[in-house]
């Protein structure tokens, strides 16, 4: 098993300019938003639409797709802004050791593996902690609190 940061497919291109669109122009499916994270390099704006988690009180950025872009930036900048039409909300955000990954991980499988299932294979809800733990790793987790 193995989180992929391969280059998205011709319909996950689709499905995240759709996603994008929508969220950029006041839209949300299930929660979801634009992240705007400045790039480590260019200091300029890098969004991409992202599935924020509320869980326990807190809300957390998952990376289906393992070590992108937009995790490099984040782990970076340390903050960023979750955009949705005219409104963005700032934050900070603070990355997950892997030990407290597995209730987050969980939920996040609960939550949206009909969208993001292809990006944990092997891995489901009623997966045992043994096993989501052994590729927690695998996916970055941040924390995010708002100003």
């Amino acid at each position: 098993m193995t989180a992929t940061n391969a280059a998205p497919s011709r319909s996950e291109t689709a499905m995240n300019n759709t996603v994008g669109w929508l969220a950029r122009h006041g839209v949300s499916l299930m929660g979801s938003r634009q992240l705007a994270v400045r790039g480590r390099t260019s200091g300029q704006w890098r969004t991409t639409p992202v599935n924020p988690l509320p869980l326990d009180g807190q809300r957390y950025l998952v990376a289906p797709r393992g070590v992108t872009q937009w995790v490099r930036n984040l782990r970076v900048s340390g903050e960023g802004e979750l955009r949705l039409g005219r409104r963005s909300e700032g934050f900070t955000a603070a990355e997950l050791p892997d030990s407290a990954k597995v209730p987050v991980l969980r939920e996040y499988l609960r939550k949206w593996r009909w969208e993001i299932g292809a990006f944990f294979p092997g891995l489901s809800v009623d997966s045992d902690d043994a096993t989501i733990a052994a590729v927690a790793s695998r996916y970055p987790i941040f924390v995010i609190r708002t100003a």
